[in-house]
């Protein structure tokens, strides 16, 4: 697995997101284990803080669950939380920012919704 992080984001939670899409695409199931933080290090490259850093933030939020000796499991929700969490934010921040864009470019709701049914068929 070839990543790059990017500069616009904190490494660990570019890492915590990595994990967030493969439990979204069925590479983690519940109660399955994800990688060791030795194994996502050695993997990507980066320091273990920065691993443990972004699986902290996802056992924060519920979405990974420690079994004391074992390791980090997806807890049974995880999928739904990451996908509330992520529809907030597309909400929030993407679709705001598409409107206000939109606004300054005098493009009715209509043309956009022409826009999205054309980018989907593509």
């Amino acid at each position: 697995m070839n990543i790059t992080f990017d500069d616009k984001q904190p490494i660990f939670q570019q890492v915590a997101n990595i994990i967030e899409d493969d439990i979204l695409n069925g590479t983690f199931r519940v109660d399955e284990q994800i990688l060791s933080v030795a194994q996502f290090s050695q993997l990507f490259q980066i320091n273990p803080a920065t691993v443990v850093k972004g699986i902290g933030l996802l056992v924060n939020e519920g979405v990974l669950y420690k079994k004391r000796g074992l390791g980090m499991y997806v807890a049974m929700d995880a999928k739904q939380k990451i996908q509330m969490k992520r529809r907030d934010r597309f909400y929030k921040e993407l679709l705001s920012n598409l409107l206000n864009e939109a606004d300054k470019l005098g493009l009715t709701t209509e043309e956009i919704m022409d826009m999205i049914k054309q980018l989907r068929k593509e």
